[in-house]
């Protein structure tokens, strides 16, 4: 198995305890404030991984449109964790995170249309798939 792909189902595993194990964390206050202490935390243990594992160096070599990018990217990941902490605050968590998986269609999406990445059969099925879940998964 690739190194990345190994990290990615790390990746996996880690985001699926996330809802199951912030939801009784959400017990009796708000997802507003549920996201504040989770980021808050999050943030913490970022830059003590940033002291550990990049070097002071590396800060050089940061453009303007790394800042652009990344920060677009902040923002969106902001708005992400937003809505899902809102939902999570009043829905079960089997059925936001198939909804949130959803994402798999609009990065695929947005990867061949922006991005230039091949879309293959493989993919365009897996999107189907998830797609066919995630209806699944929401009908009460």
């Amino acid at each position: 198995m690739d190194t990345w792909m190994f990290y990615a189902i790390l990746s996996m595993l880690f985001a699926g305890l996330t809802g199951v194990i912030a939801k009784p964390g959400l017990a009796g206050i708000t997802g507003e404030l549920g996201l504040t202490v989770r980021t808050g935390f999050v943030c913490l243990m970022v830059l003590l991984f940033a002291v550990v594992r990049v070097p002071l160096s590396d800060f050089a070599t940061l453009t303007r449109l790394n800042y652009l990018w990344l920060g677009l990217s902040a923002i969106t990941t902001t708005a992400s964790w937003i809505f899902y902490y809102k939902a999570l605050e009043q829905g079960d968590v089997s059925t936001i995170s198939i909804i949130d998986k959803g994402s798999f269609v609009v990065a695929v999406a947005l990867a061949w249309c922006v991005l230039g990445e091949r879309m293959t059969p493989r993919l365009a099925l897996g999107c189907v798939l998830v797609l066919a879940g995630l209806l699944v998964a929401m009908k009460k």
